[in-house]
């Protein structure tokens, strides 16, 4: 099943090209907003499957072209997200120590939205393509065998980064910027994807492809990330860990660009940039830069804060 909310937070599930809204098959979950809404029906989808699939069966819905396809998760209660989680095609000669940070809730936008690169004096803006898992019951000190059964879906993912800034708390000022983690465009439930280690991620910038990688090359899976971090702090229904990206397709992110992610059978999340200080960067991505023989960011050429 694939979940989403949509126009003003109405909740659907996808039918084909169409949406069906399934808010009235669910409106007994007790609720104060959006967020809470999709929580119950992850941590009560056991309860409400059936009544969801009787709505989708009564219903051709709407065509999905003709709505505003929303963020399905409007603000976790947690945003986890893995650090240096890949092998990058086999030129890491070991994995990385897992690490993992959090990023803020209200740095999520959705489908169609606008990532806002702020007035701060960073070497370049990235946004790293990553494939999320929701999660989908309360997780405590779980271990890796059991880890897959806490999972509820997955979706799209966009960890956005405002690099090199000065600061003994410069990781959390890059990483949890307003509008900093597009996610959607739907959440898929996991007994629609056969293998998630093996699925194909793929981002474009402006119609070029950029990031093109697949989840097998992950360092840590995805059972041993949500062992790692569940030992850390509880993981509660609606959650999202975000599982990496692999670093040499990064590119710069700038005004005027659109971007789209496609994680296989996840749909495809597209979002703008903008930048009201028109800063610029070459098109590059950083194997480029590093085939050049360059092990520096890819230099801003032009704006506000270029050297």
């Amino acid at each position: 099943m694939k979940l989403l909310y949509f126009n003003d937070f109405r909740l659907g599930v996808l039918k084909g090209d169409n949406v069906v809204d399934v808010t009235a098959a669910v409106s007994d979950l007790p609720h104060v907003n959006t967020q809470d809404l999709i929580n119950g029906v992850i941590e009560h989808f056991g309860a409400y499957k059936k009544k969801l699939q009787d709505a989708v069966a009564g219903s051709k819905g709407v065509p999905l072209s003709g709505v505003r396809v929303r963020q399905p998760l409007p603000k976790p209660v947690n945003i986890d997200c893995m650090a240096v989680n890949y092998m990058e095609n086999g030129t890491r000669s070991a994995p990385a120590i897992i690490n993992t940070f959090l990023k803020s809730p209200l740095c999520v936008i959705g489908p169609g939205d606008t990532m806002v690169l702020p007035d701060v004096p960073a070497t370049i803006f990235e946004g790293e393509a990553e494939m999320a898992v929701v999660i989908g019951k309360r997780a405590t000190n779980v271990p890796a065998a059991d880890a897959m059964d806490y999972i509820f879906g997955y979706t799209n993912f966009i960890d956005g980064s405002a690099r090199g800034l000065p600061g003994a708390n410069a990781f959390h000022a890059m990483k949890s910027r307003d509008t900093f983690a597009p996610i959607g465009p739907y959440i898929v439930t996991a007994d629609e994807i056969a293998n998630p280690q093996k699925l194909r991620v793929r981002l474009w910038n402006n119609g070029d492809l950029m990031q093109d990688f697949n989840t097998d090359d992950m360092a840590h899976n995805i059972a041993r990330c949500i062992e790692y971090v569940s030992a850390i702090h509880t993981l509660v229904p609606g959650d999202i860990l975000a599982t990496g990206t692999n670093h040499r397709g990064l590119n710069p992110f700038q005004d005027g660009d659109v971007i789209e992610l496609e994680t296989e059978g996840l749909g495809r999340l597209r979002f703008n940039v903008r930048d009201d200080l028109k800063r610029k960067w070459a098109r590059e991505t950083r194997l480029q830069r590093q085939e050049q023989g360059h092990e520096d960011a890819t230099p801003q050429v032009s704006g506000k804060y270029a050297p």
